[in-house]
């Protein structure tokens, strides 16, 4: 299976080459040794935990571990399990980035499963005949939409190298599920009955729709069997069924009828592989924060975390609205950089060295002042010029999960469709992604090539950042992530602020208002800041503005020093922690 770049450095590396403000030679640096075991894997040798999006997943990801299963074997069962609770987020026809743990040696391994465009994909594949960008509501509900899925495929890589039971044998509960049947979700429930496209096509209609033809509501009796039809050929065939016969051609059977058809081929599945490969790793007070390479955004999250850090905003705490000031402007300093930059860097060089270079971070922190400045455009790493920026939605249809098995491994996961409901487009019960919407519409934006265009066989940029934060002397302090789009950044930002810098509970550090600032907009949840606190950032510059980028889904744990797991799970969904010490 293919390596990311090797244009990203060893892990260890970077981090050296980060405190020390050094700028990487022609030659790869060498690795250094891997952090010690965390204390938390050693002594809390027998204690599990799960936390994702929805209790039956959970419950799911918590049997395989208590037949003795690994994080690797749980991450299965709790992504087909989500795939079936919480299909409006996530979906085994969808992709995925995940970081796993190895606790005997410490190390690190990125994998990513973000889907590609087919060999036939062109740059201008979202334009209508005029060369304008097609109208979002039918882009994201074509048949041009899908990429080649990655998650299950991705997870295949994943227990071949850490699993410990088979395959096959991860999926019971999933099945039994989908087949006997289960309560609807509030969730599920909102969205399918809401007026988004998706949920309102046919193949959404026909599988959220009782005998009566009425739209399923919360707590009614929901069934799946064709689902579960479709998990038992990935429990017998393996990883790689949905990309193979018979469950393939049903995919491009779909993905290529009108309107708007795609163009994937068996040819495009066959090609596919996840990459694996090591994270990306900067610092932030006195800890590592690890997340995956690009395509991932996350690389943004650790240039946020870097201009931070250059401010007083630990001395500040959450009350006080300059620390939300000093966030808000970080937040609009990164995104102009990550729209800028950040894509598939098999096709295009991406700044990942220059992005964290300290001297740079420092010129953009100097950008911060006392009140919201003007909209800031995007920077010059070095080495690189500034050219056209590329946008992207905040969108529902993403999840995120952290397992913590008995040996201590950890296994941090961002799984989504892209939007709701995917495509809107099924088969076999499940829905199809629509994660090529996130590149670029236009190949060009003010005669200046963007990054993130559109081009056979490349990965879409993505927001998706599962994250592991290790201590000063390498142990693992905390594994999280949020669903969220192009404000998953900024939610995982916002949560290790509280954490490590506000020495807040996860979960306090969790129910922390969201604000999102991007561009000249202040998004954020209003309702959940003091009055007093908004009027104060109001005569900053700082407007919140209630309407998106509000429903966050953090999940994570934190691992005390003493052995003690520390979990939480986002207020604004569905989700919880469920920990068991075994016997």
């Amino acid at each position: 299976m293919p390596s990311f770049p090797r244009a990203v450095p060893p892990i260890p590396a970077i981090l050296l080459m980060l405190l020390a403000g050094c700028q990487p030679d022609s030659t790869p640096p060498v690795a250094a040794e891997p952090p010690a075991p965390s204390v938390a894997a050693a002594t809390a040798a027998r204690v599990v935990g799960v936390t994702a999006a929805h209790p039956l997943a959970v419950d799911a990801g918590v049997a395989v571990l208590e037949r003795g299963g690994s994080a690797a074997d749980a991450a299965v069962a709790v992504q087909t399990m989500l795939s079936l609770v919480e299909p409006q987020s996530s979906g085994i026809a969808g992709g995925a980035f995940l970081l796993y743990y190895d606790a005997a040696t410490g190390q690190t391994t990125a994998f990513d499963g973000r889907e590609t465009a087919p060999a036939a994909a062109r740059p201008d594949m979202f334009l209508d005949d005029d060369g304008e960008p097609l109208p979002f509501v039918e882009a994201i509900t074509s048949g041009r939409a899908t990429g080649v899925p990655g998650v299950m495929p991705m997870l295949g890589a994943v227990h071949e190298r850490h699993g410990r039971l088979a395959w096959g044998t991860l999926f019971d509960e999933v099945i039994s599920t989908a087949e006997e049947g289960f309560p609807t979700p509030q969730r599920l429930a909102r969205f399918a009955n809401s007026r988004w496209p998706q949920p309102n096509l046919p193949d959404a209609r026909a599988l959220f729709s009782n005998d009566e033809g009425e739209t399923l509501q919360a707590g009614d009796h929901f069934r799946n069997p064709a689902f579960a039809g479709a998990v038992r050929q990935l429990a017998e065939r393996g990883p790689r069924a949905l990309l193979e016969p018979p469950l393939s051609t049903a995919i491009i059977e779909r993905t290529t009828m009108d309107p708007l058809p795609g163009t994937l081929t068996q040819a495009d599945f066959d090609a596919y592989q996840p990459a694996i490969g090591e994270p990306v790793c900067g610092g932030f007070m006195a800890y590592t924060v690890c997340v995956p390479a690009p395509p991932s955004s996350a690389v943004s999250l650790l240039q946020m975390l870097a201009i931070l850090e250059r401010t007083d905003i630990a001395a500040l705490g959450p009350e006080d609205p300059r620390a939300w000031l000093l966030f808000a402007e970080a937040s609009r300093l990164m995104y102009a950089d990550r729209d800028r930059y950040i894509a598939d860097p098999a096709f295009v060089e991406v700044p990942v060295y220059e992005l964290l270079d300290e001297a740079y971070v420092a010129e953009r922190a100097a950008l911060i002042g006392a009140r919201a400045g003007d909209v800031p455009a995007p920077g010059q790493p070095p080495g690189f010029a500034p050219g056209a920026a590329q946008a992207a939605a905040v969108t529902t249809g993403t999840s995120h999960y952290v397992i913590v098995d008995d040996e201590g491994n950890v296994v941090t996961s961002t799984t989504s469709v892209e939007s709701l409901f995917g495509s809107g487009r099924s088969v076999e019960g499940f829905f199809l992604n629509n994660q090529l919407t996130d590149f670029s519409f236009r190949p060009e934006i003010d005669g200046g090539p963007v990054a993130n265009a559109v081009a056979p066989g490349k990965r879409p940029r993505s927001s998706m950042s599962p994250v592991l934060v290790f201590d000063s002397q390498g142990r693992l302090t905390a594994a999280l992530g949020s669903p969220g789009g192009s404000a998953i950044l900024v939610y995982n930002a916002k949560a290790l602020v509280g954490l490590l810098a506000w020495e807040l509970s996860l979960q306090e550090a969790f129910d922390l208002p969201n604000l999102v600032a991007v561009g000249e907009n202040f998004f954020g949840e209003a309702a959940r800041f003091e009055p007093s606190l908004l009027q104060a950032l109001d005569a900053l510059g700082v407007t919140v503005t209630p309407g998106r980028g509000e429903e966050s889904g953090l999940h994570g744990v934190v691992f005390h020093a003493d052995g003690r797991l520390e979990g939480a799970a986002d207020i604004r969904r569905e989700g919880t922690w469920r920990e068991v010490r075994l016997p």
